[in-house]
């Protein structure tokens, strides 16, 4: 089957989409599909059939695909049971359908009779030279379409990630995550048993989707390791592409087999292959979305060191351990430029090492002008930002407190929380000016979303990471690309 760019824009941004087995129970794939179609705000036209012919969420209906119009749909999301699969995309193509997003079950991870069914399907989708997505899949998103098509929420903010997942649950987390933390997704598809089209097959789409910077995916198994191998490669050099892998294994390989009808492959094997592609792999789902949100957000380091800037001292004792034990970084000795004009900003108690702990001297001024200093030294490859948000903190204690906005706390408050919103915009700021990573974390980003630190990150488009470990494993990542790319060059 062809998967060219055409095909696949039908599944990803049609003009026009029919749900197949629409249903009037809002607790049916068939109502909660077309229901989340409607509700994402698609802009194409939307068509739906039911056996009773019966209006579901104010759209009419028809029994039979027959009684619609000829090319005003290129995608059909298939809600049928696997029996009338065969007869529906036929009708579907005729009417100008190029590509079918199947929710059914029933193929291929229902044993050797599903298995046959499954064939059929994908040779049925040969001759019609029609992109089949699934079968036994959740749905696919497009933001740049407003489309969400699937039978499970959410549907997340517009950004520059491409999902592609065995597991449409693992696309669901990659989506809630990414509306907790602000850094949006461009694609996302659950290839369910990935009959015709692979989650490699996506992968390649992004790497040529002006809508997509960097590639996230989740994978079971692999039948052709080859095949495989060389599809990840030229993936990952046209863009990042962060990989996690269930059924790493022996208990974890039964139960994918069991999921998705998949073989998983040897997991040192499947290890070195991502080494040697570029690939980034991570060791779980948390890991992988942070790592893709920080290649959607941060500029690729130059080198291995880094900098720790913090406003106390625990935080970065901690950070310096955690670069220490991550492949590839280093904790910048710093040099003695660096200190002699830090000195013009800090007190005299402040660390004078790598760390840079303020020590608690700040001015209003000190975070983002050392930040600044350390950002600009040409020795410094990347910061770690530490200790925002406590400003804002103390803000929300007093305001929620029985003196607030007397005693001239209303005045303090709003001052702490411009300045820890102000701190991280800075942050963000330097960034994309100097063209260095800079992440900043807190547990903040995950018990206070609404601190204007983590607020300020995510209105400036960057990731606030839940804790310092989890930031430098995600620059770790980061590096290890980089560097991958520099050798390559």
């Amino acid at each position: 089957m062809s998967t060219d760019k055409r095909d696949f824009t039908a599944l990803f941004d049609p003009k026009g989409i029919i749900v197949a087995g629409a249903s009037s129970h809002p607790g049916k794939f068939g109502f909660v599909a077309l229901h989340n179609i409607l509700a994402a705000g698609y802009r194409g036209k939307v068509f739906a059939t039911n056996l009773e012919g019966t209006p579901v969420l104010d759209i009419e209906t028809v029994a039979d695909v027959d009684d619609l119009p000829s090319g005003q749909a290129d995608l059909v999301f298939v809600c049928t049971p696997a029996k009338a699969n065969v007869e529906l995309l036929r009708k579907c193509a005729a009417k100008g359908v190029r590509a079918a997003f199947l929710t059914s079950a029933g193929y291929g991870e229902a044993g050797p009779e599903g298995k046959v069914a499954q064939d059929e399907l994908v040779r049925l989708a040969d001759e019609l030279d029609m992109v089949l997505a699934g079968p036994n899949g959740q749905g696919v998103i497009s933001t740049p379409s407003s489309m969400c098509a699937q039978i499970v929420a959410p549907y997340p903010p517009p950004g520059r990630i491409g999902i592609a997942s065995q597991s449409g649950n693992f696309v669901s987390s990659f989506m809630n995550y990414a509306r907790h933390y602000g850094v949006g997704v461009s694609r996302a598809v659950s290839a369910g048993n990935a009959a015709a089209v692979t989650v490699p097959d996506y992968l390649d789409f992004f790497a040529e989707d002006p809508e997509t910077d960097v590639g996230l995916a989740y994978v079971e198994g692999i039948t052709d390791g080859r095949a495989y191998f060389e599809a990840i490669r030229s993936v990952a050099q046209r863009m990042p592409l962060v990989v996690v892998k269930g059924g790493a294994s022996d208990v974890g390989a039964r139960a994918a087999a069991s999921h998705t009808g998949s073989l998983a492959t040897d997991d040192g094997v499947f290890d070195g292959a991502c080494r040697q592609a570029g690939v980034v792999r991570a060791a779980t789902i948390e890991e992988a979305y942070e790592a893709a949100a920080t290649f959607a957000t941060q500029p690729l380091p130059k080198g291995p060191n880094v900098c720790v800037v913090s406003t106390a001292g625990g935080w970065g004792v901690v950070t310096a351990d955690a670069v220490s034990r991550t492949r590839g970084l280093r904790l910048l000795p710093l040099p003695d430029d660096l200190k002699e004009e830090l000195d013009r900003h800090l007190p005299p108690r402040w660390s004078r090492n790598n760390p840079i702990d303020m020590a608690g001297g700040e001015t209003k001024d000190t975070i983002p002008t050392v930040l600044e200093v350390a950002a600009r030294h040409p020795d410094v490859d990347s910061i770690v930002l530490l200790g925002m948000g406590i400003q804002g903190n103390e803000g929300r204690m007093e305001r929620e407190g029985p003196f607030y906005p007397n005693h001239g706390l209303e005045r303090i408050v709003g001052y702490h929380e411009r300045q820890d919103r102000r701190f991280t915009e800075t942050a963000a700021a330097l960034s994309a000016e100097i063209g260095k990573p800079i992440l900043t974390a807190t547990e903040l980003a995950i018990v206070d979303p609404s601190n204007p630190a983590v607020a300020g990150c995510r209105d400036s488009g960057q990731l606030c990471y839940a804790s310092a470990n989890r930031a430098v494993t995600a620059l770790g990542h980061l590096w290890q690309y980089a560097r991958h790319r520099q050798r390559r060059a």
